[in-house]
């Protein structure tokens, strides 16, 4: 018999909604018979209801049948609660994870959608569909169920953050956003600033001289300056400025 009670009293998991009878009340709760065959349910005064209460008789009386659900089974008794357990507690929520919701409260900035979490979760504008939304109310209303995955979740500031357009296909021929891909973002720009030239008739803008090149520009000035007010000159010399000349052209080139 012992055996029966504990398979049992193991067949139930957390959270199972079941039935039974108040058979006692106590200072600090009461025992429940779960019916023929199942060990003894206790129900701490803690979980009668959510709001306090000072007498378990304020909850429930004896010979009362109640409906509870299962918090854990031991060996010796099954400890029970009157109030409805979370679908999903903080520990159970996972990103990436799949579940379904109900659209609780819109806003301009995203839908809030209860999860059966301890707090709703926040689908933002820009997770609500594939495309851009200007509202959430172009897509969902109050009441809606939807699906959703779970992006994030912060138990410490008890926030949770779901996605409704990764549950959907990604629609064919989509581009990808902007911003993705350096040369996507960087060729647009180009291809833009393109067409803005031709319709303003722009000149293509000519490349600037490097500073030897600049350099290399007053030394042929000044060498041109030179000329005319020094006369004619031998030819020795005119090798020479040649020679000159054609040593910091190949430099130029080759800087190129």
């Amino acid at each position: 018999m012992a055996e029966n009670e504990t398979t049992q009293a193991n067949a139930l998991e957390a959270k199972t909604k079941i039935k039974g009878t108040i058979t006692k009340t106590t200072i600090g709760g009461a025992l429940v018979d779960l019916g023929e065959g199942q060990l003894p349910g206790v129900i701490h005064i803690s979980q009668l209801q959510k709001e306090h209460l000072t007498s378990v008789e304020d909850a429930v009386e004896v010979g009362q049948e109640v409906e509870m659900w299962v918090r854990r089974a031991k060996k010796d008794r099954i400890e029970l609660t009157m109030i409805e357990p979370l679908a999903l507690e903080w520990r159970e929520m996972k990103p990436e994870m799949t579940t379904k919701g109900k659209v609780e409260r819109l806003e301009t900035y995203g839908a809030f959608v209860d999860i059966g979490a301890e707090r709703p979760g926040l689908v933002h504008v820009s997770e609500i569909a594939h495309g851009y939304i200007k509202d959430p109310s172009q897509i969902v209303k109050v009441g809606d169920e939807v699906d959703v995955m779970i992006l994030e979740v912060n138990r410490r500031k008890k926030q949770i953050r779901l996605s409704m357009k990764a549950t959907l296909p990604e629609p064919e021929n989509a581009e990808p956003r902007r911003g993705q891909g350096g040369k996507r973002r960087g060729g647009k720009r180009k291809s833009v600033e393109a067409m803005m030239a031709e319709l303003e008739g722009e000149e293509p803008k000519v490349p600037e001289h490097t500073a030897m090149e600049m350099a290399w520009q007053a030394a042929l000035d000044r060498a041109d300056a030179a000329k005319k007010d020094s006369g004619p000159k031998t030819e020795k010399k005119e090798k020479k400025d040649e020679a000159q000349a054609e040593i910091l052209s190949r430099t130029l080139q080759e800087r190129k």
